[in-house]
Formats: structure tokens, C-alpha cells, sequence
């Protein structure tokens, strides 16, 4: 295969879009112009959060949301230049512009859902990367807001992908909404009914006056929830800051140390009881 056959290869037409003829040559244009856009697209959003938007004023949510945004514009007009160059005239895209949606209606359903979500996230802000969300079961900090999804890492340093629409459509509880980690915790406790309520109320609050994640301001306070089966009900509620990303060590915390309170000052901690009386059997004469 000489030079000449090798260029009528790659410049032969293999099919037809519209008025233009596509070749081996048009693809692989396409191709290396698609991967050069899409570098550029990283690289605005990269140099835009680094260099230009990290010195503003704008808290890390908003940076993220114009750099996301100006990457997506880069990328769509890339992409438009990139095929008017190859020759590729927008019009004649109208029939696959068709399929596209047909598709959408059928089989890209959730990933057009996400998409969306994902612009509604950036532009509400509810979500910022950096907060601690609760979604479902999963725990954690949002570290990524992507197109489709939203990668959250968890205690024990798993990344969860987390589709966009579960945040739209669902519930969502955003412990550090608009910077503010200051977050009230419950602890529940019970105690026996020869307990003196005055006197529990009183070691309740000096187990949170000690622990040292524990706010005082707003101070921390004990409710009296009632009386249940077997126990005086009462709730010790506390505010935190430090302990935002970490609730259940910090709840054991504090259960530890109102075990050792209650102990050292004898309070007991009831478990459910119940009475059973058994009746003498019913005597039953049979006739002969």
C-alpha cells in the first residue's frame, strides 16, 4: 500500500452528515480537537478556583459553582468551534439532535435528572462542598459536587457517590448549613423512680459543665421527659462545635462519664421489669 491509497483511506467518506462528508480523517480531527477542549476545560476551572477566585471573598461553595460553570461553558463552545473546523455544520446535527431526545425520553431519564440536580445544588447552595450532610444512611463530608453526582467521605474515610437527585428529592439534614458547626445533641437517660429528679438534673449538667466540647453558650440544659414503665425519663441537652463531624464518639463520651456520675453517687439505671402472677390451677370433678 503506497502513500496515495493510505490517503485515500483515511479521506474516503465513510458516511454522510447532512451536506458533509465524514472520514477517517474528520474522526480523528474530532477526536484530538474533543480531547484538546476538554483539557482546557480542566484547566479554566482549575486555574480559575486556584488563581483567581480563591483570593475574592466569595465563600468555597460559590468558587466552586463559577469555576464548575465556567468549565461547562468552555467545554460547549469547544465543542461548537472545534466541529464548524472540521467542517461540520451545525445544522445537519438537527436528525441526531432528534435521536438525543428520543434516547433522553427512554434510557438517559436519571442521568438528564442528575444533571439538573446537580445545577440546582450549585445554585441554591443548600449543599457546599465542606459541609457535613446526612443523606439516607450515609454520614459525611461533601468533598465533591459533580455533574451527575456528589462524592461525600465518610468517618471511617470511604468516599460515597451519592446521585445528585437523592439531594433534590429526598431528605437532607446539613449539620454545618452556611458555615455554622454549632450543632445541640441529646442524650437520653434514665433513672429509678427512688431517684430524686432535683438531684439527677443537677449531675446531668455537672457531666456537661466537664467535658471540655461542650459549649457553654449556649449553655446546656436538662429536660424532664416523663415517666415511663420502669424509669424517670430525662434528656441532657448539649451544644457542640468541635465534635460536629464526630457525634457518636462524642455521645459516648458523655455516657461514659454519666455512668461513672451515677455510680459514684449511687443512681440506678433501671432495666424494664414485669410481674407475673400464676394462679393456683382450676380443680375440675369428673362423674363417673
Amino acid at each position: 500500500m503506497d502513500w496515495k491509497d493510505i490517503k485515500t483511506l483515511f479521506v474516503e467518506p465513510l458516511f454522510s452528515l447532512g451536506e458533509t462528508q465524514v472520514s477517517l480523517a474528520t474522526l480523528m480531527a474530532f477526536v484530538l480537537i474533543l480531547v484538546i477542549v476538554v483539557l482546557l476545560s480542566r484547566i479554566t476551572r482549575v486555574v480559575l478556583l486556584k488563581r483567581v477566585l480563591s483570593h475574592t471573598k466569595l465563600d468555597t461553595g460559590m468558587q466552586y459553582l463559577i469555576s464548575r460553570m465556567a468549565g461547562y461553558v468552555v467545554l460547549a463552545l469547544g465543542l461548537m468551534v472545534g466541529l464548524q473546523t472540521i467542517g461540520i455544520n451545525l445544522n445537519s446535527l438537527t436528525i441526531f439532535a432528534g435521536a438525543v431526545g428520543i434516547g433522553v425520553g427512554f434510557g438517559l431519564q436519571t442521568i438528564v435528572n442528575n444533571f439538573v440536580s446537580g445545577i440546582i445544588i450549585m445554585g441554591e447552595r443548600a449543599v457546599q462542598v465542606g459541609d457535613r450532610v446526612e443523606v439516607g444512611d450515609t454520614l459525611g463530608d461533601v468533598v465533591r459536587i459533580g455533574a451527575r453526582s456528589t462524592s461525600i467521605r465518610t468517618n471511617d474515610n470511604i468516599i460515597i457517590i451519592v446521585p445528585n437527585a437523592d439531594f433534590v428529592s429526598g431528605r437532607v439534614v446539613n449539620w454545618s448549613h452556611r458555615g455554622d458547626t454549632n450543632v445541640r445533641m441529646r442524650i437520653p437517660v434514665g433513672v429509678s423512680y427512688d431517684s430524686d429528679p432535683h438531684k439527677v438534673r443537677k449531675l446531668l449538667l455537672e457531666v456537661a459543665e466537664a467535658n471540655p466540647q461542650v459549649l457553654q453558650e449556649p449553655p446546656p440544659n436538662v429536660v424532664f421527659r416523663g415517666f415511663g414503665d420502669s424509669s424517670l425519663d430525662f434528656e441532657l441537652r448539649v451544644w457542640t462545635s468541635e465534635m460536629t463531624h464526630r457525634p457518636g464518639a462524642f455521645k459516648s463520651a458523655l455516657n461514659f462519664a454519666l455512668w461513672d456520675k451515677f455510680k459514684e453517687h449511687k443512681i440506678e439505671i433501671p432495666f424494664p421489669q414485669r410481674d407475673v402472677h400464676v394462679k393456683e390451677p382450676l380443680k375440675v370433678e369428673l362423674k363417673q
